[in-house]
């Protein structure tokens, strides 16, 4: 039996030096990359399943059995579901269509609808996936079935429409819905219309309308089933969390005995080693809370879900050993190696992996989900053989023996051999990790196993390191709001290595269209990585800086994306945006060669960032009706804030040319953007502000670009223009935060952070600052943490899990760089 190690109190020790985060809309778990991550989106453990930062379920469960009595402390049951009529995902199905509008009673069972169309699911514009393609505006479809019994506990509609829907069943109306939905959703029924189901035949009639964009039309029934009632299984009683940058911890009453629980995701940016490894841990801690010794083991339960994109894939799981390690490992049986591409996706190919000690005698098997309710009095199976089916879980239960008043330490470990994470430009890339081709997962696992106390050691002195920069740089809250922002930002990228041999460091515009390294979420993410690991900077530009010297775009400025994540083919996103990511790659390449303190990163670009920044000298003073980075705003021309960027990137690029000795293209350049500057002050003059766009001095916008003139020492602006800002800023806040501009009330928190960066005193920093430590820790969505916010309620408008919120380590980034 493992005792607690020595190390284990230097944590708690260095803990004690440094406060953490005890409050979130979300508390990360799993968290490595924008397919491997798992959150808890409740304050407590136990409060619901825990869920893929989509909102999927993933399901870990936790239980510990103290002497006869077992607890809960981790998870909750998934919903379990019995398929009565399968959509397309489980089952391929044939049923009635029309594109002409029918008779009124189209929905009616009695209707005739012998002279439709017959198709199959599901009905989308997608020429890959659809069964029938369906390009016109609307869609009447009817599905005919038949059921034995209508003994149901609860009627699920189970659907996926884009986009406004209408859905009637045996000529009830069941449900109506304007908008459109990325995945299936499970709608539970009323039970008048679980009333209309009868034994024999029934229709299901919907009426799909495509208002714009894409379309898509599929449907199914279900039945949730009620859950067991576990009355013999309590609730453990939370009695602590808090989290820091890589580790999230609870602690828990179970009767007799106290747990602790650490979820640690050692993504220590500056420690490649260590970063790269697909890996996370899971301790555990016990000891008695009475004088007496207790028998105490633990379980935990890793749904086969987080292998999956939709539950009804199949998949497959086998125990093994290797090496110092007892280990289970689950994926699909099709492994469709990246095959899908889009926002609301999880990884359906490679596998997930359960590993713990050999040494600690561990029972490892496999079960069905809904036999986890409780673990300890089920039947449990051991077998080498390969289980396959749905809705799997991967179990594992530690025995700590009798333990005393002493903690007594065990951990797991979990980790993802994504195999093929991206496709870049028609080539797959494997992860960084394994690039060389000389290494497996189960290597990863073992190492990960030798390393566990140094690698804790190390994300304690990191934690501590990222808390106490932000302290000193903005004080408490906002140190707060630096740690719930750390995991998910870096999180929200894959790490792997260009055909070329260059470091890719790819992002996802999570809940935001699914594009893959996306400039505009690149340069609001940058402050984070500019000021502990500017190597990944560079990989997030590496991607673009290709696609342009490959000839691959052809356009003068900058393109906005690389493709639909995970497929880096090209961009892929409807409208170019060409002041904001000119101005934003000429920026970011100025501010890397500030954080390694030489200009070889642009040296090794010069042509590309000459066309730029020449693009930006022809257009980007008064921007004319284009797209920004606040694209969900709409267009806007003349946009005073745009601007400023292409003022900036002129200048960022007079000062690289400077750093690489050539002084007369740094003087043109300079004077260029400083003659700019000077104009910038009159057309936005409004009196006690600036304006949202040149000519209307009843608007105002945050000027969060201005920050890179301080930031990066570019002398365009004087103070002035800062403090007149600043002072109107605080004019305008709500209970949330400063609304984004004059337009609308909500914000973006990232921009906020930039935009106080500007003031010049603590006291103005926080008083912009303390409203989005506010909504981070009172806001009522309980998702990861969302950029886009209404400030006068605190509730999210849009994205979430964006890894723009490392935006928020600006005040960190100016405090280190501005002396």
């Amino acid at each position: 039996m493992r005792k607690l190690f020595p190390m284990f109190c230097l944590v708690l020790v260095c803990r004690s030096l440094f406060a953490q985060v005890e409050k979130a809309p979300a508390y990360p778990l799993i968290t490595h990359n924008t397919y491997m991550s798992i959150w808890s989106f409740g304050d407590t453990l136990t409060s619901s399943a825990t869920k893929h930062w989509t909102g999927k379920d993933q399901s870990l469960l936790g239980f510990i059995r103290v002497d006869g009595e077992v607890y809960r402390f981790m998870g909750k049951a998934p919903r379990s579901y019995k398929t009565l009529l399968p959509a397309s995902d489980e089952k391929a199905y044939q049923c009635k269509y029309t594109e002409t509008r029918p008779a009124d009673n189209w929905m009616s069972p009695q209707f005739n609808d012998a002279n439709w169309n017959t198709g199959g699911a599901p009905f989308t514009d997608d020429k890959v996936q659809a069964k029938t393609l369906w390009k016109s505006r609307g869609i009447w479809m009817r599905r005919t079935f038949t059921l034995d019994n209508t003994n149901i506990d609860k009627l699920i509609l189970k659907l996926q429409h884009d986009d406004n829907v209408e859905v009637y069943l045996n000529g009830e109306r069941a449900y109506g819905n304007i908008g459109w939905t990325s995945d299936f959703q499970l709608i539970p029924l009323r039970d008048a219309v679980k009333a209309k189901l009868r034994a024999g035949t029934n229709v299901l009639a919907i009426h799909c309308v495509n208002t714009a964009g894409g379309a898509w039309l599929d449907a199914g029934l279900l039945d949730e089933v009620k859950e067991p009632s576990g009355n013999d299984v309590k609730v453990a009683v939370q009695t602590g969390l808090d989290m820091t940058a890589t580790q999230t911890n609870y602690k828990f009453r179970c009767g007799k005995a106290d747990l602790l629980v650490t979820f640690t995701s050692p993504l220590l940016i500056n420690d490649m080693d260590v970063f790269i490894r697909p890996v996370s841990y899971i301790t555990y801690r016990v000891r008695s809370n009475d004088n007496n010794r207790h028998d105490i083991k633990v379980f935990l339960g890793a749904s086969t879900d987080i292998a999956v994109n939709r539950p009804a894939q199949e998949v497959a799981a086998v125990t093994y050993t290797n090496n110092k390690l007892s280990i289970i490992r689950a994926g699909t049986i099709e492994q469709p190696v990246l095959k899908k591409k889009g926002d609301d996706l999880r990884i359906d190919w490679g596998y997930m992996h359960v590993a713990v000690a050999k040494a600690m005698n561990a029972i490892q098997y496999v079960s069905q989900a809904k036999e986890t309710i409780n673990p300890f009095a089920a039947k449990i199976y051991t077998t080498t053989d390969t289980v396959k089916g749905k809705d799997l879980s991967l179990n594992t239960i530690i025995p700590f023996g009798t333990v005393g008043r002493n903690f007594v330490s065990n951990f797991v470990e979990i980790g993802y051999d994504d195999l093929f994470p991206v496709m870049f430009f028609d080539i797959p890339l494997k992860p960084w990790w394994k690039a060389d081709g000389t290494k497996t997962i189960e290597k990863e696992l073992n190492i990960a196993y030798d390393d566990y106390a140094p690698v804790m050691k190390k994300c304690s002195a990191f934690d501590k390191m990222i808390f106490t920069d932000a302290l000193k740089a903005g004080g408490n809250k906002y140190a707060d709001l630096c740690i719930i922002a750390y995991r998910q930002s870096v999180a929200a990228h894959v790490l792997v290595k260009s055909p070329q041999g260059n470091i890719l460091f790819l992002s996802k515009e999570n809940f935001s269209n699914g594009s893959i390294n996306t400039v505009d979420v690149t340069y609001p993410s940058a402050p984070l990585y500019l000021a502990y690991a500017p190597k990944l900077m560079e990989g997030m530009l590496n991607g673009i800086f290709f696609y342009s010297e490959s000839g691959k775009w052809k356009k003068p400025f900058a393109a906005h994306d690389l493709g639909t994540y995970p497929i880096a083919n090209g961009q892929t996103y409807g409208e170019d945006m060409p002041v904001e990511e000119s101005g934003n790659m000429l920026i970011l390449t100025a501010a890397i060669c500030k954080a390694e303190g030489k200009p070889d990163f642009a040296k090794s670009h010069w042509q590309t960032l000459t066309t730029w920044a020449n693009y930006l000298v022809k257009a980007g003073f008064d921007p004319a009706n284009q797209l920004c980075t606040d694209d969900f705003a709409g267009h806007l021309a003349h946009n005073a804030n745009l601007s400023i960027k292409a003022i900036e990137g002129i200048a960022c690029y007079a000062q690289l040319a400077g750093e690489l000795k050539q002084p007369l293209v740094a003087a043109n350049y300079h004077s260029t953007a400083l003659s700019m500057a000077k104009n910038w002050i009159k057309k936005a003059d409004a009196g006690n502000h600036y304006s949202l766009v040149f000519g209307d001095k009843n608007t105002w916008s945050q000027k969060y670009n201005m920050v890179w003139d301080k930031v990066l020492g570019l002398h365009l602006f004087p103070q002035k223009v800062y403090d007149t800002e600043i002072k109107y800023y605080l004019t305008k806040q709500n209970k949330f935060g400063l609304p984004l501009d004059s337009r609308k009330t909500y914000t973006k928190s990232d921009w906020i952070i930039w935009t106080a960066s500007l003031s010049n005193n603590i006291q103005s920093f926080k008083a912009l600052t303390d409203p989005v430590y506010k909504y981070a820790t009172e806001t009522p969505t309980r998702v990861p943490l969302s950029d886009w916010h209404e400030t006068t309620n605190g509730k999210m408008v849009g994205f979430q899990a964006r890894s723009v919120v490392g935006g928020y380590f600006m005040k960190t980034l100016e405090h280190k760089w501005v002396k």
